[in-house]
């Protein structure tokens, strides 16, 4: 209880900080059309909360880059079992993999909406940002994967299953719990951006580029704040999840059994 207290102290202490310097920042410029003041964005906040296009809007961002994540993670997994088995295809693979990484965002956006319909491009976007990072993550740890370990499953005939769930998988769950905690953020980021330049019919990134084209920085300061809590607690429940996932997993607790 102690810790919780210390903890939800520290949490209010750094938050009511950079609340003063906002603050600060608003008395020194002084202009509310250019700079709103943080009462006027959280009473926009309370606004927007009372209606039902506010939910719609989010609701459709989040299946939105949602789908475009879990597409990326299980495409990632699904390429980096090949190519860390068998170097001709990490060759093959890898080029590809750092065009993806390098290239702009906006580079992106602009090519595939010559292709493809704005309504999934933030989805697409999603995928393009969260594949390499998860195809690096899972490939790193299968090949760190400690080889005693593998010697020992071949010596105790071990099929294909048994080598997955006992060795590889404990052996990359950590590598992908770091995977996905960077993915959420950056498919958030970029999706978001997507929404910006594209302009859905429905999307947080649309009311983003309205408030920007319409000058209301109060809607834009709001919008800007939606987008950074809803990136912040996918994020932490994703987390929670599969952290939980892994230290309630019988495959910690029963790797060490089927060497015994």
């Amino acid at each position: 209880m102690k810790n919780k207290l210390v903890k939800v102290l520290k949490i209010t202490l750094i938050a009511a900080f950079w609340i003063g310097v906002w603050y600060f920042i608003f008395g020194v410029i002084n202009e509310p059309n250019l700079f709103p003041a943080p009462h006027n964005v959280v009473l926009r906040l309370f606004a927007l909360l009372k209606t039902t296009a506010f939910y719609i809007t989010v609701f459709q961002s989040i299946i939105r880059i949602f789908i475009g994540l879990i597409i990326g993670i299980v495409l990632g997994i699904a390429l980096a079992i090949p190519t860390a088995r068998w170097k001709m295809a990490h060759d093959f693979l890898s080029p590809v993999m750092t065009v993806v990484k390098v290239t702009p965002v906006a580079s992106f956006i602009f090519l595939l909406l010559l292709w493809i319909g704005r309504d999934i491009l933030p989805a697409v976007i999603s995928i393009c940002v969260v594949l390499p990072v998860v195809w690096t993550s899972i490939e790193t740890g299968i090949k760190e994967t400690d080889n005693s370990l593998i010697q020992m499953a071949r010596a105790y005939k071990m099929n294909f299953w048994q080598k997955i769930r006992f060795i590889y998988l404990p052996a990359t769950l950590p590598y992908f719990i770091s995977a996905v905690r960077s993915s959420v953020g950056i498919a958030w980021k970029a999706g978001i951006a997507a929404e910006v330049l594209t302009a859905p019919l429905i999307a947080i990134g649309k009311q983003i580029a309205e408030s920007r084209n319409n000058i209301e920085p109060t809607d834009l300061f709001t919008w800007t704040l939606v987008a950074i809590i809803i990136s912040v607690v996918i994020e932490k429940i994703i987390i929670i999840i599969f952290e939980r996932i892994a230290k309630s997993s019988k495959v910690f607790k029963e790797r060490g059994a089927v060497f015994d």
